[in-house]
């Protein structure tokens, strides 16, 4: 069974001057495809085709056109949404940090009630932090102190350490060094290697690591409307 199903989805494109009386403009249009497991795909298009809507769409962040999503063969709609966010994680470039420590930001989730069964697992964590040369004692830091690539890391292991079935990496590694963005290209595969009915999806401004990380790719220009 797929992972993910999009069918006949659109995305609209909204003018700043558009009236009713003009006609919609669509970025892409009947576009239809399964996530099976261990696929890692790409999203390839250049510079507003609608790459991030996609997976903002996925996320049930944004609205489609038209179309239906389906995750294990159920539509997004008949999802409860909290619970479909901790299967299906948006990752993206400038992530949020709460108030404290590394450490609060990683055990601030458990605090979630779709999470409560869930216990924070130190030693799980500290194995990720290990994959990205940080000493435990990075997780003492002020979260308020990190770096935009430091504060990315805690993102990803956030994300990684609730063991989602689905990733969707949205040029989650740009602002990270190229050692960095190696690290989190191993995290992820390491990741997906732990679990074959895991899946992830791509966005990456960077055709290289495209090629490098993903083994199927979406062409969203071939479904412009």
């Amino acid at each position: 069974m797929a992972i993910l199903e999009a069918i006949k989805i659109g995305c609209q494109k909204i003018q700043p001057s558009q009236t009713t009386e003009q006609p919609t403009r669509w970025l892409w249009r009947d576009l239809s495809f399964e996530l099976e497991p261990g696929i890692q795909l790409g999203l390839v298009g250049a510079t507003g085709t609608g790459k991030s809507l996609l997976l903002r769409a996925i996320a049930c962040l944004d609205p489609l056109g038209e179309g239906e999503i389906r995750y294990l063969d159920r539509s997004l709609s008949a999802w409860n949404l909290p619970l479909y966010r901790s299967q299906v994680i948006y990752l993206h470039q400038r992530p949020i940090m709460f108030e404290g420590s590394v450490e609060a930001n990683l055990k601030a989730v458990y605090q979630l009630a779709v999470n409560s069964h869930r216990r924070y697992d130190p030693h799980r964590v500290r194995d990720l932090l290990e994959t990205f040369n940080r000493h435990p004692e990075f997780l003492y830091q002020p979260a308020a102190n990190l770096s935009g690539g430091e504060s990315q890391i805690v993102a990803i292991i956030r994300s990684l350490q609730l063991e989602p079935t689905l990733l969707l990496l949205d040029e989650c590694t740009a602002s990270l060094d190229p050692d960095t963005t190696q690290k989190v290209e191993k995290a992820i595969a390491s990741w997906l290697a732990a679990n074959p009915q895991r899946a992830c999806i791509w966005t990456s401004h960077d055709p290289q690591q495209i090629q490098r990380v993903t083994n199927q790719q979406l062409i969203l220009s071939e479904y412009v409307g």
